[in-house]
């Protein structure tokens, strides 16, 4: 089963680390990434851009509207995902709760959907 990790980061919490501190958190991300690569596991991940640099569009009304940011102001924002492959959810939670970036925020685990089986229910 897939899964995708989704990391949400306070921006607050983690403005009080030192850089060393963070390049030390990046590093285990990196190494951790690595292994988890190298067992199959690990399918892809990214950091994204803080929220400042996105576009959020819309339509309501009958018009397409494009505002700056984020839909909703909140505290945590998505930072970056993962894509995982782990037998269950509980193993996908363990490997979640492997990551540093818990401390600074949270990492919400979804199951990814089988999109092919959703293409041949709709027969496209």
């Amino acid at each position: 089963m897939q899964f995708l990790l989704l990391v949400y980061i306070d921006d607050e919490r983690l403005s009080e680390l030192s850089d060393d501190e963070f390049d030390r958190h990046m590093h285990h991300c990196f190494v951790n990434a690595d292994e988890l690569r190298t067992e199959g596991r690990l399918l892809q991940s990214q950091q994204l851009e803080p929220p400042a640099s996105a576009r959020t569009a819309r339509h309501r009304d009958g018009a397409a509207r494009i505002s700056d940011g984020p839909f909703a102001e909140t505290k945590e924002f998505l930072a970056g995902f993962n894509l995982i492959e782990a037998a269950d959810i509980d193993e996908a939670v363990r490997i979640a709760e492997s990551m540093p970036w818990t401390r600074y925020g949270a990492i919400e685990v979804r199951p990814v959907r089988d999109i092919d089986a959703v293409r041949r229910r709709v027969g496209a």
